[in-house]
């Protein structure tokens, strides 16, 4: 078995649909690696940055929370949110990191809830960024 199917979808739209030699993503066990035949596993998902590999051909995106299903043949992936680097507009994340660093740097007494936001929106700037390079 070289390849396994790849799939991914979001609330929106079926993301990737195709065959893949590995795959690539964060989990919140660490970064992983997948190649056919893989153990079966389910992981939940770690904003970073999605490879997907096949043919010599790496694609990546950006990829913000959801679970991951790995079974020797398939990897599934539902995603709260994936974005592909085309669709990343780079100005805005960067505004977007800033703007989460400044509040949580500014932001002495904030609720645990509201601090949680800030966070988020940090990492999810972040990992647009690491994308793109």
């Amino acid at each position: 078995m070289d390849k396994f199917k790849v799939r991914i979808v979001t609330p929106e739209r079926v993301f990737y649909e195709g065959e893949a030699d590995m795959v690539e993503m964060n989990t919140t066990e660490g970064q992983i690696g997948c190649y056919p035949g893989h153990i079966p596993l389910t992981v939940i998902v770690k904003p970073g940055v999605l490879s997907i590999h096949d043919n010599g051909e790496i694609k990546t995106a950006a990829l913000h929370a959801g679970f991951a299903e790995i079974l020797p043949d398939s990897f599934n992936i539902l995603a709260e949110t994936v974005e592909w680097k085309d669709e990343i507009d780079e100005e805005r994340a960067r505004a977007a990191m800033e703007r989460a660093k400044k509040r949580l740097e500014s932001k002495t007494d904030v609720d645990d809830l509201e601090r949680s936001r800030y966070e988020t929106a940090l990492q999810r700037a972040i990992t647009r960024i690491d994308a793109l390079k």
